[in-house]
């Protein structure tokens, strides 16, 4: 048995701050041990089959997600979407549907301005594909919600993730993978820069999977305690010159808007503004930016019948 594996299996029953020390200690001694494939893996960048590349002849395809765990993380939804607005970008926010009270007014505000909403699973700490019982009695309940939200999208808390068993879901994607994380409790990366067809069967359609391609802002800036953003902009000029998708997660829960004294738990939303505005400085005008839902539509009609 791993220490990977027991650390995440008792997680739920140590407090909240030991939990961070821990999980600062693994993820460190990590970072040596697969320096290889973090925060780059050369064998990812390899295009699908009959590659044909991104509309409008872009260089590279770009979504921002984000993914709100907490009630606190709930109450700085406007001031994220705000900052995006404000740099001409906009984005995907996922919600814990039972973790904490969801306003039905924050979630219009967010779809009027064109962003996307979708189910973050239905409790954030608890593992639900542990067995297929468990998942498939969670199955109505999610299905619930996305059709309330009018969300056409999934993605698991923690990553945890079972590619045949989210088939059940009334969906046209999932973003519960990644390219490359070892840091995560299922860290069985895809390999892949780019979305993926999952087939379904007889009785079940397929979706398109959209893995997370820069590390996520927790990892970055809380458990490695970087202070700076020199891992997302050389992860994002990498997958730029292969032509994938630059696919991030960033959490409003860890940032810190306001400028004072933050948390050991937080870091400066700064980092975030300063980084799609590299984004816009550097790669104006090459980049395809879409919302997850946008780019699972396009890859349905464009690839999915040459994927098989």
């Amino acid at each position: 048995m791993s220490l990977n594996y027991l650390f995440y299996r008792i997680k739920p029953l140590i407090p909240r701050r030991i939990q961070i020390e821990l999980r600062r200690i693994l993820v460190r001694r990590k970072r040596v041990r697969y320096a290889d494939v973090w925060p780059i893996d050369e064998q990812a960048a390899k295009p699908p089959e009959e590659w044909s590349g991104w509309p409008e002849g872009k260089q590279f395809a770009l979504v921002l997600t984000h993914d709100v765990e907490t009630a606190k993380g709930h109450r700085k939804c406007i001031q994220l979407s705000q900052l995006e607005e404000n740099l001409g970008f906009r984005s995907s926010f996922n919600f814990v549907a039972e973790e904490y009270n969801i306003s039905a007014e924050l979630r219009a505000y967010l779809s009027r301005g064109g962003r996307e909403i979708g189910v973050h699973g239905l409790y954030h700490n608890n593992d639900p594909f542990r067995a297929q019982k468990i998942f498939k009695k969670n199955v109505p309940k999610i299905n619930k919600y996305l059709k309330a939200w009018g969300s056409t999208g999934f993605r698991s808390p923690c990553m945890y993730h079972n590619l045949d068993w989210i088939c059940d879901l009334d969906i046209e994607y999932d973003a519960s993978t990644f390219d490359t994380d070892p840091f995560e409790p299922q860290p069985d990366g895809m390999g892949t820069i780019f979305p993926f067809w999952v087939p379904g069967n007889s009785t079940q359609k397929g979706y398109v999977e959209l893995p997370y391609t820069l590390p996520q802002d927790h990892t970055l800036f809380v458990l490695l305690g970087e202070k700076n953003i020199n891992i997302w902009k050389d992860k994002l000029d990498w997958i730029a010159a292969r032509g994938g998708m630059a696919l991030v997660i960033v959490h409003p829960d860890y940032m810190n808007f306001s400028g004072n004294s933050q948390s050991r738990e937080e870091y400066p939303a700064i980092y975030f503004t300063e980084f799609l505005e590299y984004i816009k400085t550097r790669y104006e005008g090459k980049y395809w930016h879409v919302l997850p839902k946008e780019m699972a539509r396009f890859w349905v009609k464009s690839y999915v019948s040459k994927q098989g």
